[in-house]
C-alpha cells in the first residue's frame, strides 16, 4: 500500500457527514435517544430485580407472593427491554437510510455537475459502486452508530456506575478492564481502513468491467470473445475476493482481542465476587448481580468491536466518497447571465481545444453564425465537428479563445439557461426504460398530455402512438428496444420539439432513417428550425440543402466558410467539389 492508503481517516470526516445528514432527522433522533435511554434503564434495572428475587427466595421469612411478584417484575422488565430494542433498531435504520438516501442524492448530483474530463476517467460501473455500494455501507454506519455505539457506551457507563454503588474496589477493577478494552480497540481503529479501501476499489473495478461487457454483449458473442470475457471476470472477482479476505483477516485480530479481554473480565468478576462474599460484604444475589453485570459489560464491548469493524468499512467508504465530493469541476460560472430571447447567434473567437495536452483538436477556430441562420458543418471524421457541439453545450472548456452565444460569453451563461436554450439530436438514440411521457420530458413533467400528443402527431408518429396500449403511460424498453430505428429517432426529435430551444444542433440526426421515413420528417425538421439558429453536422448532400452557410473543417481548422449558394456557384471552392462527389469524400 502506498503512503496515501496508510494515512488515517480522521474522525472529523465521520462527524461532518453524520452531523450534516442527521440534522434534518433531529426529531426522529430525539425519539431514538429516548428509546435508547429507556432500553439502557431496563438493562440496568433487570439485574437489580434478579438480585432481589434470589435473596428473597433464599430468605424463608419472605412471603412467596413477594417472591412471585419479583419474578413477574423481572419477566416484565425483560420483555420491555426487548420491545424497546426492537423499536430503537427500527427507528435507527429508518434514520440511517433517510440520511444516506439524501447523501446518495447529493453525491449523484455532484457527479452530474462535474465536467466530462472527470467522467472520461471513470467507468459508469465504478461510479455506481461508489454512489450506491459505498453509501450503502454508510447506511449501516449511521444507524449502527446511533443505536449501538452511543447506546453501548452509555450502557457501559451505567454498568460501571452500578459497580461503584456496590463496592468501589469492584468498580475500580472493572473500570480498568473497560479502559484496557477501549484503548485496545481504539489502537486498532484504523488498521483495516486501507485494506477495506482497496476492497471497495476492487468492487468498483468489478462493476465497471461488468457494465462495459454487458453493454457489449452482442459484439462479444458475435466475435467469439466469450471465453476472454469470462477470464477477465475471473480476474476481477478473484481480485475482489483476495482484497476482502485480507481486510477480513485484519478484522479477526479485533475479535481475538475482544475474546481474550472477555475471559479476563469474567475471571476477575468471579474472583472478586468470591472474595467479597467470603468477607460477608455481599449476598448470593449480589454475586449473581455482579456476574450478570460483567456479562452485560462484555456485550457492549463485543458490540463495540463489531462496530469498529463496520466503522473501518465505513472509513474506507467515507474516504472514497470524500474523494469524489472534493472533486471540483473545471467549468465554473461565478456570475451567471441569462441568454437573450429569440434565435441565438453563435461566435467562435480563436478557439483552441485539446482533450489531452499534446493532442490539439481545434486550432484558432473562428467564425460567426447570425441569429436565425442555418450552418452546414462538414468535415472528415476526427476534424472536430462533434467537439464543437460539445463546446457549445459547455461539456468542456476551451484552452484559449472565446465562445459566445447570443453575444454572451459561454463562461458567463447560466448553466440551466444553456441546457434549456440549446437542443441537440444525434444519430445515437438514447431512450430509457420508462413511459413514453418520461422519455420525452426526461422525467420532468412540464408539458400537459395534449401538447405532447400534438408534437408526436406533428412528427408523424400518430399511427404508432395510437397502437400503444397505454398511450403516454406505455413503458418503453431501454435503448429503444421494440422500436424501429426510425421510430426511436423520431422520438428524439419530439423530445427536442418539447424543449423549444433557440439553437438546434443536428448531428447527422437522420442517418438512421430509411429514405421514406426521412422524407416524412423533412417538414417537421423545417418547422423545428423555423425562426431558430441551427448547426447541422452532415455527411450527405441532402442534409445541407437547407443550410444558409457552409463551414468545412479540416484537422480542427477552418478550410472554407461562406454562404452556401456562393460556395456552390464557385467552381474552385472545396464545397463545390464536394457537391460533385456527393460529399462521400468527407467520410474517406
Amino acid at each position: 500500500m502506498d503512503e496515501e492508503d496508510n494515512k488515517k481517516i480522521p474522525l472529523k470526516e465521520y462527524w461532518t457527514l453524520l452531523g450534516l445528514y442527521m440534522r434534518p432527522q433531529a426529531a426522529w433522533v430525539a425519539l431514538l435517544a429516548a428509546l435508547l435511554f429507556g432500553g439502557i434503564g431496563m438493562q440496568l434495572l433487570s439485574p437489580q430485580i434478579m438480585r432481589r428475587f434470589i435473596d428473597s427466595a433464599a430468605d424463608e421469612s419472605i412471603p412467596l407472593a413477594v417472591v412471585m411478584t419479583t419474578a413477574l417484575l423481572f419477566v416484565g422488565a425483560a420483555l420491555g427491554q426487548q420491545v424497546l430494542n426492537v423499536l430503537s433498531t427500527y427507528l435507527g435504520e429508518r434514520v440511517g437510510w433517510a440520511a444516506t438516501n439524501t447523501l446518495r442524492e447529493d453525491l449523484a448530483l455532484h457527479c452530474l455537475e462535474l465536467d466530462m474530463a472527470f467522467h472520461n476517467e471513470r467507468t459508469p460501473g465504478e461510479l455506481i459502486e461508489r454512489i450506491d455500494g459505498d453509501i450503502a455501507n454508510l447506511a449501516s454506519f449511521f444507524s449502527e452508530f446511533v443505536v449501538r455505539i452511543v447506546g453501548n457506551v452509555l450502557l457501559l457507563v451505567g454498568i460501571l456506575g452500578a459497580f461503584l454503588i456496590e463496592d468501589w474496589r469492584l468498580a475500580l477493577g472493572m473500570s480498568a478492564y473497560a479502559v484496557l478494552t477501549v484503548f485496545g480497540l481504539a489502537s486498532m481503529r484504523n488498521m483495516a481502513v486501507p485494506y477495506w479501501k482497496e476492497a471497495r476499489q476492487a468492487a468498483a473495478d468489478l462493476f465497471g468491467f461488468l457494465e462495459e461487457r454487458l453493454a457489449g454483449t452482442v459484439d462479444i458473442r458475435a466475435n467469439g470473445a466469450t471465453n476472454y470475457a469470462l477470464q477477465r471476470l475471473y480476474h476481477f472477482t478473484g481480485q475482489r475476493l483476495g482484497k476482502e479476505l485480507k481486510a477480513s483477516m485484519v478484522n479477526i485480530r479485533l475479535r481475538y482481542m475482544n475474546t481474550g479481554l472477555h475471559m479476563i473480565g469474567q475471571i476477575a468478576a468471579i474472583v472478586a465476587s468470591y472474595l467479597l462474599y467470603r468477607e460477608g460484604n455481599i449476598t448470593i444475589g449480589t454475586v449473581a448481580l455482579i456476574l450478570y453485570y460483567t456479562d452485560n459489560l462484555y456485550r457492549p464491548l463485543e458490540s463495540l468491536t463489531f462496530q469498529m469493524e463496520e466503522l473501518q468499512r465505513a472509513g474506507a467508504s467515507v474516504g472514497r466518497i470524500g474523494e469524489i465530493l472534493h472533486e471540483e469541476s473545471s467549468i465554473k460560472t461565478p456570475e451567471p447571465q441569462a441568454l437573450p430571447t429569440g434565435p441565438l447567434s453563435v461566435e467562435f473567437e480563436s478557439i483552441d481545444f485539446a482533450y489531452h495536452e499534446d493532442e490539439k483538436v481545434l486550432h484558432q477556430l473562428s467564425f460567426r453564425l447570425e441569429p436565425g441562420k442555418i450552418l452546414g458543418l462538414l468535415g472528415r471524421t476526427g476534424s472536430g465537428k462533434t467537439t464543437m457541439a460539445r463546446l457549445l453545450f459547455r461539456l468542456y472548456e476551451p484552452q484559449a479563445g472565446r465562445l459566445l452565444l447570443g453575444g454572451i460569453d459561454l463562461r458567463h451563461a447560466a448553466p440551466a439557461d444553456l441546457r434549456t436554450r440549446v437542443g441537440m439530436v444525434t444519430q445515437n438514440v438514447q431512450l430509457f426504460r420508462g413511459s413514453v411521457r418520461d422519455n420525452l420530458a426526461f422525467f420532468a413533467h412540464r408539458d400537459n398530455d395534449q401538447h405532447i400528443e400534438q408534437v408526436l402527431f406533428e412528427m408523424g408518429l400518430e399511427s404508432w402512438y395510437k397502437r400503444l396500449p397505454n398511450r403516454l403511460d406505455t413503458v418503453l424498453e431501454s435503448d429503444g428496444g421494440g422500436l424501429s430505428a426510425g421510430e426511436a429517432q423520431l422520438l428524439t426529435f419530439a423530445r427536442v420539439f418539447l424543449r423549444d430551444p433557440q439553437l438546434v444542433l443536428l448531428d447527422e440526426a437522420t442517418s438512421r432513417l430509411d429514405p421514406a421515413t426521412e422524407s416524412a420528417i423533412e417538414r417537421a425538421i423545417d418547422k423545428l428550425l423555423e425562426n431558430r439558429t441551427a448547426i447541422i453536422i452532415a455527411h450527405r448532400l441532402s442534409t445541407v440543402q437547407r443550410a444558409d452557410d457552409i463551414l468545412v473543417l479540416e484537422e480542427g481548422r477552418v478550410r472554407e466558410h461562406g454562404p452556401r449558394t456562393a460556395l456552390a456557384a464557385d467552381a474552385n471552392s472545396h464545397f463545390s467539389h464536394l457537391l460533385k462527389t456527393g460529399l462521400m469524400e468527407v467520410l474517406q
